[in-house]
């Protein structure tokens, strides 16, 4: 584990406040997780990890869990906790999650004006690590698009299940050898939908994003499979 990423959990050690709790602990390790900070087959050090946090390893071990059961970590007998590595055949699952969630948010909107700042401000992320050539921050940049589409629901619980699905979804990024080709076509789709929705057409920015999503999978699934190969 790099000092790099327990200087930054440091950092994030005042989130915690004074009621600290395990599902805090386990959305920063989360998020640490969506922006890349931890690779599929990182070994979590406990002691490391507690200590940077300042948190009990009791606490620590129930976020653990609580990250496993959410399919992001796994336990090895006799080895510790470590980030998952992800099949091929989770990646088409986490696809059909993602049409299923995010087709719908956009289905069920009611009459515009929509609530499109989380994509708006994706989007400009988006057009900024493009340009500096920061793939990894423009990969991030489009998983706040997805969470943003899926915000107009305005349901927590479709909320919570999208950071999930996409911190899975950064571990099969990571094992990806050019996150250019994967990251870079689909910042002008994003902008697209961002246009239909700001144009009021929900119907034409849902069958945007329901091509999207499928060459997005297409795509992926060869890549990755190829790269697992």
């Amino acid at each position: 584990m790099t000092d790099n990423v327990l200087e930054e959990l440091s950092d994030d050690r005042k989130l915690l406040g004074r009621t600290s709790t395990a599902e805090r602990v386990a959305g920063i390790l989360r998020g640490r997780i969506i922006e890349g900070g931890f690779r599929p087959g990182m070994r979590l050090a406990e002691e490391e990890i507690g200590r940077a946090l300042g948190v009990s390893r009791n606490t620590l071990r129930e976020a653990f869990r609580l990250l496993t059961h959410e399919r992001l970590l796994a336990h090895e007998l006799n080895r510790g906790m470590f980030v998952r590595k992800l099949t091929v055949e989770d990646l088409e699952d986490l696809y059909r999650v993602r049409r299923l969630v995010e087709c719908a948010a956009l289905r069920q909107l009611a009459a515009p004006p929509y609530a499109l700042h989380t994509m708006d401000a994706a989007v400009a992320a988006g057009l900024s690590a493009r340009a500096e050539e920061r793939w990894r921050d423009l990969g991030t940049a489009n998983m706040h698009f997805h969470q943003g589409i899926v915000e107009l629901a305005k349901s927590p619980r479709a909320d919570a299940m999208m950071r999930g699905v996409l911190a899975e979804l950064r571990l099969v990024f990571h094992v990806m050898e050019n996150p250019r080709r994967f990251h870079e076509p689909y910042l002008p789709r994003n902008r697209e939908i961002l246009d239909a929705l700001r144009d009021g057409d929900a119907p034409g920015a849902e069958r945007l994003l329901a091509v999207y999503l499928d060459d997005s999978r297409r795509q992926l699934a060869d890549g990755y499979a190829r790269q697992l190969g």
